[in-house]
């Protein structure tokens, strides 16, 4: 069963280029190297361009925990975290209730 999830979080206003570039080279990486990862998306707010959500869909548990346990996370996750303002990121599991796809 596919696992669909968000994170969302807001880094400080000096910081978005930085993690605007690192999502650019992360999402690359995912499209290249994670075949169990059936999308990942960003987006970026554009009313608040320091906030940030990512849309995660996963074809099972295993895609989900080879995604996490890479050395890609772990360098995009090094990126972002000293930038962070207004709490840690957070992460949300949903259920795909329709989808025009």
């Amino acid at each position: 069963m596919p696992i669909d999830q968000t994170a969302a979080y807001q880094v400080r206003e000096g910081a978005v280029e930085v993690v605007e570039a690192a999502i650019e080279e992360f999402v690359r990486y995912v499209s290249a190297q994670e075949p169990g990862t059936k999308l990942y998306a960003s987006w970026q707010r554009k009313d608040d361009p320091t906030r940030f959500v990512h849309l995660f869909i996963f074809d099972d548990e295993a895609a989900q925990e080879a995604h996490s346990t890479s050395d890609a996370v772990k360098r995009f996750e090094a990126a972002y975290p000293p930038e962070l303002v207004g709490g840690p990121v957070v992460f949300t599991d949903y259920v795909q209730v329709g989808t025009n796809s």
